[in-house]
């Protein structure tokens, strides 16, 4: 049997919740605000929120009115997800509160067929090995009416250990370089940079079109596509004019939303 590789980021939890609870990451800056401006949320709606992490989305989808369920496979991760709600007590009230399970992605055993309004995947898609498992289990939940949204490292941009920033001095333009794409590769990660360098997650780059060969296949059509560049700026420097217009060049993320075929 062939073993499946450790994809979690649980044994690093704690670092995780700090990466992406500061105020000036990613998460909270570009990704939540675009998101909850994409999903339209709707009070009541049922939203399963598949490889939540330490239950950052989680938290603000259920804050914006949803009945949220939140899966992930790392037990940590769930753990320090069910701490940040219990921190919600004095403000929210129980009924709106997200509730967190443990689960494989390819497995939501528990989410019974059509029972899911939105289902959301924030940057776990790419962590996940059985990505067909994966996929065909969101469409499964997924009302007629409902809608998956994705969102990934932007996969024609940033490639792990295959895409890389270069300077060209004759032009003075910081460039994008890529050493692969159409291949797909898993790749191992430092979980924490700095820290024991043998704990690592992994990483799986896919071509868009091995996406979209597995929505066809689930009977999901895209509906929507969005690039969402970086929120950071240089502020000063001999090269901050190139790398600000780098930044807004190359997409940090991609952006899908999928709806049930009829």
């Amino acid at each position: 049997m062939k073993k499946k590789l450790t994809t979690s980021w649980g044994k690093v939890a704690d670092w995780y919740s700090g990466v992406v609870e500061d105020k000036n990451s990613y998460q909270q800056k570009v990704i939540l605000p675009n998101l909850l401006r994409l999903m339209q949320i709707k009070k009541d709606e049922r939203i399963l929120d598949i490889g939540c992490g330490t239950g950052f989305f989680s938290r603000a989808l259920a804050a914006a009115g949803a009945d949220v369920v939140g899966v992930d496979v790392g037990k940590k991760l769930i753990e320090k997800a069910k701490e940040g709600v219990r921190d919600w007590e004095a403000v929210v009230k129980k009924s709106e509160r997200p509730e967190f399970l443990i689960a494989n992605a390819d497995n939501l055993f528990m989410i019974h067929n059509t029972t899911v309004d939105k289902a959301v995947m924030v940057l776990s898609l790419q962590n996940i090995e059985n990505v067909s498992g994966a996929i065909a289990e969101a469409a499964r939940v997924l009302k007629k009416s409902g809608a998956l949204f994705m969102v990934l490292n932007h996969p024609a941009f940033r490639i792990p250990q295959a895409s890389s920033w270069g300077w060209d001095d004759k032009n003075k333009l910081q460039y994008r370089r890529l050493d692969a794409y159409v291949s797909e590769r898993r790749v191992p990660i430092q979980m924490h940079p700095g820290s024991n360098p043998g704990e690592v997650t992994w990483s799986f780059h896919r071509p868009l079109q091995v996406y979209f060969k597995l929505f066809y296949k689930n009977h999901l059509a895209i509906t929507r596509l969005e690039e969402w560049i970086s929120h950071t700026k240089t502020p000063h420097g001999p090269r901050a004019k190139a790398e600000n217009l780098a930044r807004a060049e190359f997409p940090l993320f991609l952006v899908l939303e999928a709806k049930p075929l009829s």
